[in-house]
């Protein structure tokens, strides 16, 4: 697969290309973004955060979803078309489920960085899911063990809650008992 790139199209293209082809492509307002396949690491990282959140669901009325699952972010504060592929996400609102993807903002976000896709995640995604109002986003960057969490503030605006780097428990801001050991994401 290439590496992450991005390229002019319109949304009928987008949708021709992900029927003609198997890998991981995103839509944003006019741009065709197609990712690469994700490390063993990443796996490791995405099967383990998934684990901890799926335990946790269980009891509540929210759902996590792991990649490649389709979200098409909608927000009073966004415009056009945005189709994004996150690695991990929580939805409350099961309003929006349809049978191949999520419609709407979901509760929490998680990005698991790769080399090529770090401005991507870092820059360009924050702030689609911040403008959709995404309450909660994380990124796990796993070359530097590290996680930051932002939090959606009353102003629309991601305000970072923490950042941790090798050890350490990073909270959820808004599921109470997510705790997630850096030690053992990282092992």
């Amino acid at each position: 697969m290439e590496e992450f790139s991005k390229k002019p199209g319109t949304f009928e293209e987008y949708l021709q290309l992900r029927e003609e082809r198997a890998e991981y492509m995103e839509f944003s307002d006019g741009a065709i973004f197609m990712a690469p396949s994700p490390s063993t690491m990443h796996q490791r990282i995405s099967g383990r955060l998934y684990v901890q959140f799926f335990n946790y669901m269980k009891s509540r009325d929210c759902e996590v979803f792991h990649a490649p699952f389709d979200v098409e972010l909608q927000g009073e504060r966004l415009e056009g078309t945005h189709i994004v592929i996150p690695d991990l996400l929580v939805i409350c609102d099961k309003e929006g489920l349809k049978e191949t993807k999520y419609v709407g903002a979901p509760e929490l976000i998680i990005e698991i960085l790769s080399p090529s896709n770090q401005a991507h995640d870092l820059v360009f995604k924050m702030n689609l899911y911040m403008q959709a109002g995404v309450k909660e986003y994380w990124i796990v960057n796993p070359m530097l063990h590290t996680i930051q969490a932002y939090q959606l503030d009353q102003d629309g605006q991601y305000r970072q809650n923490q950042v941790l780097k090798d050890r350490g428990t990073i909270k959820s801001a808004i599921f109470e008992g997510v705790n997630v050991d850096l030690e053992a994401l990282f092992a």
